[in-house]
């Protein structure tokens, strides 16, 4: 709170202004949670295969050398027909 919300007089600012700043996050927190539900209900399958692909291109990519070039290049054809899709 700035000292400002006080000197007018407003005492209901000064003693609830952390509980309504606590609903406030409170809310936004509870529709971040129902957003993620709803992606995950709808999109769940797809993420997954979306991340799996990514982890094996990383993996593919740590390992390093030619002999994974032709790993990585069939991860990013996967990706590349999931994101088409």
């Amino acid at each position: 709170m700035t000292e400002t919300c006080c000197d007018n007089g407003d005492e209901a600012a000064a003693t609830y202004g952390p509980w309504l700043w606590s609903a406030y996050r409170a809310h936004n927190e509870l529709l971040r949670d129902k957003l993620k539900a709803k992606f995950e209900k709808e999109e769940g399958p797809w993420l997954d295969e979306v991340a799996g692909l990514l982890v094996d291109w990383v993996n593919a990519r740590w390992e390093g050398g030619r002999k994974n070039e032709e790993r990585e290049r069939a991860v990013r054809e996967k990706l590349d027909k999931l994101f088409s899709e």
